[in-house]
């Protein structure tokens, strides 16, 4: 009996020994656990391929956990801006650059040196600069191309001055510029070095807004143009109204799906450009709150999500332009099989990329600039404003920004 009540107490405090030393171990591990909150925009139906990144980015860089929470689009600006508010945001996040650079402004951002960013096309991550520091990290770009469609027209034109001295068919129009959307008319202009309120009413402005206005008047575009959206006007190529549609590569294959006659029709050629010759893009990059409790091993996971593999990876599976300069350079952007037109639109939307425009940047107020221009253009169009007296309007409101 004696020896059983023994052996009872021995197996107790062997349990208690390794549960002691079990505890220990986990709360070492608890303490150690450096824990990286991680935030992107609206991209769940990629969660395979995310979750491999972070399981192999755990593997190398123990103890660190990396805790995704993917947000809905429309909240994102929202949700960021209430959490930097607070001491605990998240440590790396996905956002525009227009409103990246509005938290830069706020001094709300880690910044870092240049050399970190070696990884990335160096025109891309000059768009993530303010006041000299880099405050973002490129993750993807996109840079759009010309649609037309062979069986209205067989014209290729480079630019919008030789696209607005086309006739338009029958019934419809020779495209539509989505005039009061973002910063459509804004990039527009800065094609044509029109990018501040010194240049707004320059000669060479004047001539470009009097050429809206003509080919608005001659219903040479729809009237709509001043009021929709890039969706309304993919609607009116694919029911066969439009000549030419400057577009994302990424609506090539919903002409194919939704509209197959079209779809057959069409060919590809490059972004219309004005006077500078270079091509308009647009970027998603991550940013890190200065306030992240680990900024460092957040820039190395962001460094490692957009390298040269994963970015490669990624844009196969959507139609995006990787940032990372090596993954740009693989064959899958240099070869279109059987003409296939989403591959030619990836060809050319890549090469697109070693010749960019300079954004617009610095400016602290993009919104209201967007709402400016919108306002005026419409004066011209609608209320038939004078063009001079509508730019000089312009450049006193802008330089009140």
């Amino acid at each position: 009996m004696l020896k059983k009540i023994i052996t009872t107490i021995i197996i107790i405090i062997c349990v208690l020994i390794f549960s002691f030393l079990v505890f220990k171990s986990l709360k070492k591990e608890m303490v150690n656990t450096v824990t990286i909150e991680f935030w992107t925009l609206q991209l769940n139906s990629y969660d395979k391929y995310i979750n491999n990144i972070i399981s192999e980015y755990e593997k190398t860089h123990s103890p660190v956990k990396i805790k995704w929470i993917d947000v809905p689009y429309s909240e994102g600006e929202k949700r960021t801006l209430a959490s930097i508010l607070t001491d605990n945001p998240p440590d790396l996040v996905n956002l525009t650059p227009d409103f990246s650079l509005l938290l830069a402004q706020k001094n709300a951002l880690y910044t870092f040196e240049k050399e970190k960013l070696n990884q990335f096309l160096p025109s891309l991550i000059e768009t993530l600069k303010y006041d000299e520091k880099y405050f973002g990290i490129p993750f993807y770009a996109t840079s759009a191309v010309t649609l037309y469609n062979s069986k209205l027209t067989d014209k290729t034109p480079k630019t919008y001055e030789e696209l607005f001295k086309l006739p338009a068919s029958n019934g419809t129009y020779i495209t539509m510029i989505n005039f009061a959307e973002n910063d459509t008319l804004l990039k527009i202009l800065n094609k044509y070095n029109i990018n501040s309120p010194q240049t707004i009413n320059n000669k060479r402005s004047i001539q470009l807004f009097t050429e809206f206005k003509k080919i608005y008047d001659n219903n040479l575009i729809p009237k709509e143009s001043i009021t929709q959206t890039h969706r309304d006007a993919l609607e009116k190529y694919m029911s066969g109204q439009l000549e030419y549609l400057v577009t994302g590569a990424n609506f090539v294959n919903m002409i194919k799906e939704n509209a197959p006659e079209v779809y057959k029709n069409t060919k590809i050629i490059p972004q219309l450009i004005g006077d500078t010759g270079q091509y308009d893009y647009s970027l998603m990059n991550f940013i890190i709150p200065k306030k992240s409790k680990h900024p460092d091993i957040a820039l190395d996971f962001a460094l490692f999500f957009t390298n040269k593999t994963n970015q490669l990876n990624f844009a196969k599976m959507t139609p995006i332009l990787p940032a990372n300069k090596e993954a740009l350079e693989d064959e899958y952007f240099k070869i279109a099989e059987n003409n296939d037109l989403s591959a030619l639109s990836r060809l050319i939307s890549a090469k697109q990329l070693n010749n960019l425009q300079s954004p617009l940047s610095g400016i602290k107020n993009k919104k209201e600039l967007n709402t400016i221009s919108a306002n005026y253009i419409q004066q011209i169009l609608i209320n038939n404003k004078s063009v001079n007296n509508a730019l000089n309007e312009f450049k006193a409101d802008w330089e009140k920004l």
